[in-house]
């Protein structure tokens, strides 16, 4: 989860991975990479305002959030994932 820190002192990096995943959407039209990509780029705009304190005024070190949100991303992620390699291996 270490390398996911990335996307906290570079919210808009996570921008990037939405639009692999929207790419991916438009080639392959497969529902998760639809939703990997949605959800992707609203974190993204949740971490900018998070960075540029909107959503946390005070002190926020300790995420909690992230405990919740990094395991979300990461399953859709993979389910996204294994859903184009499926459908890529049917269509050859």
């Amino acid at each position: 989860m270490e390398a996911l820190s990335v996307f906290i002192v570079y919210p808009w990096a996570a921008l990037g991975v939405a639009a692999v995943f929207a790419a991916l959407w438009t080639r392959r039209r497969r529902r998760p990479a639809a939703v990997a990509a949605l959800l992707w780029a609203g974190y993204s705009v949740y971490e900018y305002l998070m960075h540029a304190r909107v959503l946390c005024s005070g002190e926020c070190n300790i995420r909690v959030d992230l405990l919740l949100l990094y395991p979300v991303l990461l399953l859709v992620s993979l389910w996204a994932a294994v859903s184009l390699l499926r459908s890529g291996s049917s269509a050859v």
